[in-house]
């Protein structure tokens, strides 16, 4: 049996060798043949084709609105991401309007364009609502600007997909790189809740605005007197939810210039949320007076203040990245309530108070102070990270301002070690420093981790976190400090919605601040 077995293994093996071609190899073994099959090579896979981006093609013509006059078809204009019908908005819109997404259109802004007309400080209600759709681009050039006067609204609300792009005719035919500005005006939103600054040059000294009637300011940077102000705190000035402005802040009148964003008297019915500011040639963001709570906002490139207030805005700021570029920039927060000569003996009413949450502050070398609080107003910063580099974290000027200090808690910053808190105007820097550090948990002689230059690295996380909801409830409780806590969250808070540059990248699916999105039709 043995032998019948051997031989049929023998037999096997010679006519496995007889078989076998160059692709096989046959290796006797210690307990017989093992054969080894070498398989047909793989073919070598073809290349995915990159996808080819199809550049926008102009839409057949521009869609109709209501207000007499309508839109006016203004030609077309070519960039790098195709051509675009051009449809004009007019002077004034006087109905209840709707600016659709139409694939291969862009809205121009050409010179002031007003949204209803100024209502009067003590109107009531809405009489023009100016709607636009998601993805939806707007541009303007030069003086062009838009305002919503008091009295009427806008529901400018894009989606985290689909962001509302207010921007610059250089922006859509190619010509706007990572330093431009200053090539339109800016978007406006005035509303009827309290002012501290009257027009008149007097001054609301009473918690009862009813006992000053008139006390309205006036629009800075506009060449048209255009008011806002009044006695209702919880006006509405619409909705403004993911959009981008870029390229903005032209100077209308020796040094008087329009922000990105502007608001003016809106109250707490007001909607902000999810704003990118990219590229001011003024602040990236102003407010006038007013009182409303707002998230999410991205202030890249501002070539003065990223968040100016004053005149007794009462305003919540919660998750907040604003960025410098290297060249130019002045405070992050500039914080101001009327001039000294004008307050004396008291406050005047409201006082302007600012709270920040969850924030990242990155300046330029050779920027003044990073935070800079004067006139009385008040000032509350939890959750803080502060790139400052070289430059002075706080200035605190003014007795008044130095009690108005709600209070600084959980904030870290590379402040420099020689007076990294510093006071003016009869408060000294000892004094100043007190009251800062006087909070908890804070460490202004901190070693900066960020990665991606504003997603907290291991220092940032290992810090304690302030429940800010103590502050205001409109504030989350959170457990971490500055406004992105890691990589995952910098594409889940802010997302497609933003853009991209070599100030700030974001990953945006939207692309880069110096082109356009395409979406599909």
């Amino acid at each position: 049996m043995k032998n019948f077995q051997r031989t049929l293994i023998m037999g096997c093996s010679l006519v496995a060798l007889a078989g076998c071609g160059a692709d096989e190899i046959v290796s006797p073994g210690t307990g017989g043949d093992i054969i080894i099959n070498n398989p047909p090579p793989t073919p070598t896979p073809t290349p995915t084709p990159t996808p080819t981006q199809t550049l926008v093609t102009p839409a057949a013509g521009c869609p109709t609105i209501a207000t007499p006059g309508g839109l006016v078809d203004g030609g077309t204009l070519t960039g790098p991401t195709g051509t675009y019908r051009v449809c004009r908005l007019p002077a004034r819109i006087t109905t209840a309007d709707n600016l659709p997404f139409i694939r291969g259109l862009v809205y121009e802004i050409p010179g002031r364009v007003e949204v209803g007309a100024d209502r009067g400080f003590a109107s009531t209600g809405t009489t023009v609502t100016l709607t636009v759709e998601p993805g939806v681009i707007l541009f303007a050039q030069q003086d062009s600007y838009l305002v919503v006067n008091r009295g009427n609204a806008i529901q400018s609300n894009g989606t985290a997909d689909r962001p509302i792009i207010w921007t610059s005719r250089d922006n859509i035919i190619g010509l706007a790189n990572d330093n431009s500005q200053q090539q339109w005006g800016g978007v406006v939103l005035l509303g009827r809740a309290r002012i501290s600054d009257c027009s008149t040059g007097v001054f609301n000294t009473t918690a009862s605005p009813n006992a000053n009637p008139t006390c309205e300011g006036r629009l800075e940077g506009a060449a048209i007197a255009t008011p806002f102000g009044g006695t209702n705190a919880a006006d509405s000035s619409g909705s403004f939810r993911f959009n981008q402005i870029r390229f903005s802040g032209f100077e209308l009148a020796p040094n008087n210039e329009l922000q990105s964003l502007t608001t003016g008297g809106a109250g707490s019915g007001t909607t902000i949320e999810n704003l990118v500011s990219f590229n001011s040639s003024d602040d990236g963001i102003e407010f006038f007076g007013g009182g409303f709570n707002a998230r999410n906002f991205a202030i890249i490139g501002a070539s003065d203040d990223s968040l100016d207030v004053d005149t007794g805005a009462i305003v919540n700021l919660d998750t907040v990245i604003a960025v410098q570029r290297s060249s130019t920039g002045d405070r992050l927060i500039e914080l101001d309530s009327p001039n000294v000569a004008d307050r004396t003996p008291s406050n005047n009413i409201p006082q302007t108070r600012f709270q920040v949450n969850n924030f990242t502050f990155v300046t330029r070398a050779g920027a003044p102070q990073v935070v800079q609080a004067r006139g009385g107003a008040a000032i509350g910063l939890t959750n803080g990270v502060i790139d400052a580099g070289t430059n002075h974290c706080f200035q605190i000027d003014e007795a008044l301002t130095l009690a108005a200090i709600i209070g600084v808690d959980s904030v870290v910053g590379d402040c420099p070690a020689t007076d990294p808190i510093r006071g003016g105007s009869g408060v000294t820097n000892a004094d100043a420093a007190a009251r800062i550090n006087g909070g908890t948990n804070n460490n202004f002689a901190f070693t900066i981790t960020l990665t991606s230059n504003v997603v907290n690295g291991a220092g940032e996380t290992a810090r304690a976190a302030f429940n800010a909801n103590t502050r205001s409830t409109f504030f989350p409780t959170r457990t971490f400090v500055g406004a992105i806590q890691n990589a995952a969250a910098l594409t889940s808070t802010f997302g497609n919605w933003t853009c991209n540059s070599s100030i700030q990248n974001f990953n945006s699916a939207t692309g880069a601040c110096t082109s356009l999105p395409i979406y599909p039709a």
